[in-house]
């Protein structure tokens, strides 16, 4: 149990999601005559809680969304074709305070540090080491378990650098960790050049000179006030994250190795009614049975890389009785049994 309360507060959070590129997919569905309120549910999330836009919602729920409505409407190429649609002024104050910047390369580096406004589960980055390259990277994200969300990504990033620049810019090389046979004729038309899949990185790789090109109708002095605001929405971020969620974590960390980790439990250790805590968790984007399997997980992965740790300990610091429950979760959770990810983990 200490083991578990000592690494508590350095596993990961829920990462959250400010939601937009859910709406654009429940958007897609009412279009085709789909009521996205089902399919947003087998997601893991309230349809009232996507179509607010004053609530964060789980960053990870949102990648499941897009690879059900993929499904749902048979459209194989559905994140890239979702990207393409939208208004670039619906990603917010991210985008105007990247269109305000001097030049491309200043626009993404900014759009890499306050990228956690709009979704904290990924990660922008951009250097010009070798050429200028843009990718993304997930935070406690499954990036094995998507395709749409990441080709959403990709597709909205090169509409930026192309509206910003107010050219078409092509790229030299565009790579993809997940897998497809081929790049579809309509997106390879509309990228101009091929998508290289299975790829080691996600990113974007362009001629060292395009980060250079001023980005059209920059303001310093607009950007400069935007850059306050953006300081102030990225600050107001943890605080709303890390107070009722990790609190939870805690508890929930003490309580596992006792099979008590329920949230009726944790809600009398904060001193609250389980609905009270419901709405809290709510209020940030999540609810308890997500946090709890977020932790498991991540508790999971922590103690097999002891490897002196035996696997009937770890079954009993998550909660589980019997060392098959344990393996068959994590099988669930991962696609591998506890031994094995063991042994994955030790060849890296």
């Amino acid at each position: 149990m200490k083991a578990a309360t000592r690494v508590a507060s350095a596993l990961p959070s829920i990462p959250s999601s400010a939601g937009g590129i859910a709406r654009l997919a429940c958007a897609r569905l009412r279009d085709a005559q789909v009521d996205p309120a089902p399919i947003v549910s087998a997601a893991g999330l309230e349809i009232d809680d996507v179509e607010d836009h004053k609530r964060r919602i789980d960053a990870r729920a949102q990648v499941r969304l897009l690879e059900l409505a993929a499904r749902e409407l048979q459209d194989d190429c559905f994140g890239l074709h979702l990207a393409q649609g939208f208004e670039l002024g619906e990603i917010g104050l991210l985008y105007y305070v990247m269109a305000s910047s001097e030049h491309l390369v200043d626009a993404l580096q900014i759009g890499g540090r306050y990228c956690a406004i709009n979704n904290e589960g990924v990660r922008l980055r951009s250097s010009l080491d070798r050429g200028f390259a843009i990718g993304f990277e997930y935070v406690n994200i499954d990036r094995s378990s998507d395709r749409h969300h990441a080709e959403f990504w990709l597709v909205a990033l090169i509409r930026i650098c192309r509206a910003l620049t107010d050219g078409r810019l092509v790229p030299k090389q565009i790579k993809l960790k997940h897998s497809r046979r081929e790049t579809p004729s309509d997106v390879r038309s509309l990228l101009g050049c091929e998508i290289e899949f299975a790829a080691d990185s996600d990113e974007l790789l362009f001629p060292s000179r395009i980060g250079a090109l001023p980005v059209v109708g920059a303001d310093l002095h607009l950007n400069r006030m935007l850059l306050q605001y953006a300081d102030e929405a990225l600050l107001n971020r943890a605080p709303r994250r890390s107070s009722v969620q990790s609190r939870v974590e805690g508890h929930i960390a003490q309580l596992l190795p006792h099979g008590k980790a329920n949230a009726e439990a944790v809600a009398r250790r904060l001193g609250m009614s389980r609905r009270t805590l419901a709405r809290a968790l709510s209020s940030e984007g999540v609810d308890f049975s997500d946090v709890l399997k977020a932790f498991r997980i991540a508790l999971a992965r922590h103690y097999l890389e002891d490897e002196e740790l035996p696997i009937s300990k770890i079954a009993w610091l998550l909660g589980y009785s019997e060392v098959s429950s344990f393996t068959h979760a994590f099988v669930r959770w991962t696609g591998l049994t506890p031994r094995a990810y063991r042994s994955s983990n030790g060849d890296r």
